[in-house]
């Protein structure tokens, strides 16, 4: 199978789901909410950092319920329109 490339938006988006997790993790350590998500530590650091843009949905799923987010809430952060509220609301 091979793998399309990302566009940027879909790294932008990426982005996006890192720091909105990050956010959401606040002081509780990586190891701890990979842990309680059932994922690995590296797979939560790729993830925040971006690195894994498009994680499979019941990896973000469980993220979710680890960090007491919304599927709603991580929808919006995702939604490719996101950025462009983003940067006029900057303007």
């Amino acid at each position: 199978m091979v793998r399309v490339p990302l566009t940027p938006a879909d790294r932008e988006r990426g982005e996006r789901l890192g720091r909105l997790l990050r956010d959401a993790r606040g002081d509780r350590s990586l190891v701890e909410v990979a842990a309680a998500a059932g994922i690995s530590a590296e797979t939560l650091r790729k993830i925040e950092t971006g690195r894994i843009p498009t994680p499979a949905f019941f990896t973000v799923s469980a993220l979710a319920a680890a960090l007491d987010l919304s599927l709603d809430t991580l929808a919006s952060a995702a939604r490719p329109e996101a950025a462009t509220v983003a940067s006029t609301a900057a303007t």
